[in-house]
């Protein structure tokens, strides 16, 4: 679905950004007027354009905060959470040592931040004991009566934020009744910017700590956890389901049998030969160049090599050989949702062969093109994939 840009990787970031106003997150005034100035792949415009309309919607909140404007000065704040973290998005040259990627990703996190303190319902900044550390992590509470409700345990993707999960499934949820866990894992959000932590294939040494969080909390229903993963997260949690068994239910949107698969499938032949024998004399030239011609790849790469801790990107790609649900979809024994939008450019195909892999009670939903709901993750559809989730969420949770 091409939306203001006929670049693929700019025009799915931008619906991405504008999809958010469903829940707060964008206005599609401030998109549009912020679009307009960017050129087709000009990844300087775009960081300065939306940095811009970010700082300029953060005044406006600052300004309504201190003359005690709450709800106004909570929906400027959320936006420019938003427009922070898009800003920030093709900044990819040496990440973990960029200040602008520093200032930008933190002040995607203070906005949010900001805002939450504002909310009409109780959200709470959480650290989860992981290892020799912890990992950043909002609760997300429909009162704060202390009743124990069915609670969604949320895990992010490749390149999704801590602060993302509000306007994906959290504002959502609560307005059904559902609390939300959220935290940043291992390459992902602030644990990957201020703790350096990256990617893992075997997740269920993240989920674990986190369901071991969740159940000292005593707002949540220890019987009624719902682990839910988004892009990348829908094989860290489908791998992590397969070995955490306190799950009432599993959610994949989408659905992800193998990352290395939907990694190669778009490369030469040669290319993949390369980098399967160490060749990577060879590899990362003819990989440097694909990049200078595509901007999804260019960013994708280059992300990959950051989240994954890698030294190059033919070592990036051997790197995704183990995130496969090879050998473990057999022993995922919840119920499990399967989503999979129809035209998605990353993983397509990918939420079919979970499904002929799973040995559970599953359902497959495919949000269709025709609906709007046929980018990856349903960019562009929130409600429609929001609708989808919960309403089977209701269901099977009441039956089990």
């Amino acid at each position: 679905m091409k939306f203001l840009f006929d670049d693929e990787s700019f025009s799915f970031e931008t619906l991405r950004a504008a999809g958010f106003a469903n829940d707060g997150g964008s206005d599609l005034g401030e998109v549009l007027a912020t679009a307009r100035n960017i050129g087709e792949g000009d990844e300087d415009a775009w960081l300065r354009e939306w940095k811009n309309t970010a700082q300029r919607v953060h005044a406006i909140g600052s300004r309504a905060l201190a003359a005690g404007h709450r709800v106004s000065a909570r929906e400027a704040l959320l936006r420019a959470s938003n427009y922070y973290r898009t800003a920030e998005f093709y900044r990819r040259d040496d990440p973990a040592n960029d200040p602008e990627v520093k200032l930008l990703s933190t002040l995607s996190r203070e906005t949010f931040a900001q805002a939450a303190a504002l909310m009409d319902t109780p959200v709470e900044a959480v650290r989860i004991p992981y290892q020799d550390t912890s990992l950043p992590g909002y609760l997300f509470l429909v009162d704060d009566s202390g009743t124990p409700r069915p609670t969604v345990i949320f895990t992010s993707g490749f390149d999704s934020t801590l602060e993302e999960v509000y306007f994906v499934v959290a504002a959502a949820a609560l307005r059904r009744g559902y609390n939300v866990l959220a935290y940043d894992g291992p390459g992902q959000g602030a644990a990957l910017r201020e703790q350096a932590l990256v990617f893992r294939p075997d997740w269920e040494a993240v989920v674990t700590p986190v369901v071991d969080y969740a159940l000292t909390r005593h707002e949540i229903a220890p019987d009624r956890i719902v682990l839910m993963g988004y892009s990348l997260g829908g094989y860290l949690t489908a791998r992590a389901a397969a070995h955490e068994h306190r799950l009432a239910a599993l959610v994949l949107d989408d659905g992800l049998y193998s990352y290395h698969d939907a990694n190669t499938r778009i490369m030469p032949p040669f290319l993949r030969e390369w980098v399967e024998t160490g060749r990577d004399d060879l590899a990362n030239p003819v990989a440097g160049l694909l990049m200078t011609s595509s901007t999804q790849v260019r960013w994708a790469l280059r992300n990959g090599v950051w989240t994954f801790g890698a030294t190059s990107v033919a070592d990036y790609i051997r790197r995704t050989t183990d995130y496969t649900l090879d050998g473990v979809a057999h022993l995922i024994d919840c119920p499990t949702l399967i989503l999979d939008a129809e035209n998605d450019q990353f993983f397509r195909g990918q939420p079919q062969r979970v499904a002929a892999a799973l040995t559970c009670p599953q359902t497959l939903i495919t949000l269709p093109e025709a609906e709007g709901a046929g980018e990856h993750c349903h960019m562009g559809a929130m409600s429609r994939f929001q609708q989808a989730t919960f309403d089977w969420l209701d269901t099977t949770l009441s039956t089990n």
